[in-house]
Order: C-alpha cells, then sequence, then structure tokens
C-alpha cells in the first residue's frame, strides 16, 4: 500500500497471513515504489512499515521453495535482481528513510530496516537473522549495515546463533533509534518523518552522501567528499534561507532547493 501525505510517502507491506514475506511480485513492487519515491520531487521523506505481527519476515520461503523444485532458477538470481537493488535504493534514497517496525523483522526484512536511515520499533518487534537457519548466508546489505550499527562481535553472534534480539535489547545496543509502545510505530514514524520533510531535504541528501561515502573509505577521502557537498550545499536556496531566517530571528522555509 502506498500513501502520501504533506511529503510523506508511507509504503506498507500488506501480506499479513504470510508475515508480510517478500514473494518475488511483492519485490519487483517494491523495487518500483522506492524508484517512484526517489523520484518524486513531491516525497520529502519515506516510512517504510508492515501490517499485522511482522514487519517483514524475509524472503516467502513457501515460494522459494515451490520454484526451486520447479527446476526455476529465479530464486539463485534474486539477490542480483531483487535484494542488491533494493538497498542500493534505500541508502541512496536522496530523502529520509524511516523504518517503523511494527513486529518481526527477519532475514531480508531485518536487513531492510537497518538499511533504512533511521528505525522505531514498537517494544514487542523483534529482529532476527535467520539465514544461517536455512543453509544460507547474509544478504540485503546485513554484512555491511548491521556491523555498523551494533558491532562486528553482536552482528556476528546474531548470524551465527540466530538468535531473536527483542526491541529493548535492539534499542540499548544502536540496532533502532526509538522504542515506542506497541501499535505506536508507524504513527511515531509518520510524526518523525512529517518533521523531516519540513526540513532541508537537499541537505539531508548531501548528509547520507558523506556518511556512506565515510563508511568505507580514508579519512582523506571523507574530508574531500565532505568539502565537495559541503560546497554544494552552501549554493541551495535553503541554506540561504537558513541563514536569512537566522538573521531575522525567524523561523526558516525550506523547499528541498
Amino acid at each position: 500500500m502506498i500513501e502520501d501525505d504533506h511529503g510523506v510517502r508511507v509504503l506498507t507491506f500488506n501480506r499479513p497471513a504470510a508475515f508480510n514475506s517478500l514473494t518475488v511480485q511483492l519485490k519487483n513492487d517494491l523495487l518500483a515504489a522506492l524508484r517512484d519515491a526517489a523520484q518524486d520531487d513531491a516525497v520529502r521523506a519515506l516510512v517504510i512499515t508492515g501490517t499485522g505481527r511482522a514487519f517483514c519476515a524475509g524472503q516467502d520461503l513457501k515460494e522459494h521453495i515451490a520454484l526451486l523444485q520447479a527446476g526455476d532458477e529465479a530464486p539463485l538470481h534474486t539477490v542480483e535482481e531483487h535484494y542488491n537493488p533494493l538497498i542500493e535504493l534505500v541508502t541512496s534514497m536522496p530523502k529520509p528513510v524511516i523504518a517503523a517496525v511494527n513486529g518481526t523483522a527477519a532475514g531480508a526484512g531485518a536487513s531492510l530496516a537497518y538499511a533504512a536511515d533511521l528505525r522505531i520499533a514498537d517494544r514487542s518487534a523483534k529482529f532476527l537473522m535467520a539465514f544461517a537457519g536455512v543453509g544460507l548466508t547474509a544478504d540485503s546489505g546485513a554484512s555491511w549495515t548491521l556491523p555498523r550499527l551494533i558491532g562486528y562481535g553482536r552482528a556476528m553472534e546474531m548470524m551465527l546463533l540466530g538468535q531473536p534480539v527483542t526491541a529493548e535489547e535492539a534499542l540499548r545496543v544502536g540496532m533502532i533509534n526509538r522504542l515506542v509502545e506497541d501499535g505506536e510505530a508507524v504513527a511515531a514514524a509518520r510524526e518523525l518523518a512529517g518533521r523531516l520533510a519540513a526540513g532541508p531535504t537537499t541537505a539531508y541528501a548531501k548528509i547520507k552522501q558523506t556518511l556512506r561515502a565515510a563508511a568505507s573509505s580514508e579519512l582523506t577521502t571523507a574530508l574531500a567528499t565532505e568539502a565537495r557537498t559541503q560546497a554544494e550545499a552552501g549554493q541551495t536556496v535553503d541554506h540561504r534561507e537558513a541563514v536569512d531566517a537566522f538573521v531575522a530571528k525567524r523561523e526558516p522555509r525550506f523547499l528541498g532547493r
């Protein structure tokens, strides 16, 4: 489901009976929705969430097994065709992305939440790296995003042992940014996304660029990226508006330009 509200777009997985697990169709739909959100100037912040008791349980294993048994090679290429592009779209999205984790986030579903810029979770939510349990390795960017959130040791423990992490523990170790009471994650994410949508979204896009570049580069490269993006941001309408508003002692009105 796709909803728009004052610059905030909410993408909601709507397969509650299957814990919002990812079929080929759902992955293709999500790719299309993310591409559209990235290109739509009216969308200034994005929320991803699910219906029912799960945020997203990851790969739909029933479909996965059925395709393998039928000799269909599609499951063998889904990482390159679906999961990698999904994570690239979320992490390079030129606007803030918030994951509202309303329940279980497992496998690729958890990885999608890790790739978001911010994560808000219901108190009963949990995170599960279920790959090893089905004889698979990490995908959907989890090998890159998760250690950067919680550290190598904790990430390895989650990957090898496959034990669920509660929302309270996730908050303690830095896996999520905010913990709310059950049923409140989506509303809290919408409210935060609304605040961000009213902000300097061009600057947010450049902040995402600098942090992503710095995560896998040396200091000299990170400094060069900062210099470039800061010069670009300094020429924006939003920067001039913020300076003028500061001098005039009024609230700035950001346009995302």
